[in-house]
């Protein structure tokens, strides 16, 4: 289980500090993404024990959950721009802002649930039920890399600071 994490680490590292080359096509926010996306997919893989069987109907069903997600925070960070520059009552837009996040975590809770009975389809019941539990661990992993990684940039790398 300790080699699995410290494997994941290892590649999330150098993928994400390593000399980047992009192509001319992407830039690089989204090269950086699409390597996020296949570390993820190569976690929840592992952290699933998915056969290759299970795989093969398990990720192009988890591709099109990601993609509807993707789509949902895309859309309300778009609204949430948007309310910033036509806000005039504020007492309103709180109002306003209030009924938006309902919708949208009540969207949000219809593509899981959703995705939550196709999973549960392809995917024996142990696995389906850990889905959105790796999912969110891989998410705290990555945040907490993320994390360390500016702390170090800026100095402050956790380990005792030497004075000139």
């Amino acid at each position: 289980m300790m080699k699995r994490f410290s494997f994941i680490w290892i590649v999330m590292f150098v993928l994400l500090t390593g000399t980047r080359v992009s192509s001319a096509q992407q830039p690089p926010a989204e090269d950086a993404t699409e390597k996020i996306k296949a570390i993820q997919i190569q976690y929840l893989t592992k952290k699933l024990e998915l056969t290759p069987e299970e795989a093969q109907k398990f990720l192009p069903i988890y591709n099109n959950y990601t993609h509807e997600v993707e789509q949902l925070i895309a859309e309300r960070r778009d609204k949430k721009e948007q309310d910033k520059l036509t806000a005039d009552n504020a007492d309103e837009l709180a109002r306003k802002n209030m009924d938006k996040e309902l919708n949208y975590e009540k969207r949000m809770l219809d593509i899981r649930s959703r995705y939550n009975n196709e999973f549960q389809r392809i995917l024996p019941g142990r696995k389906a039920g850990m889905v959105f539990k790796s999912e969110r661990e891989f998410r705290s992993i990555m945040i907490n890399h993320l994390n360390t990684q500016r702390m170090n940039r800026m100095g402050q790398g956790g380990g005792p600071r030497r004075r000139p």
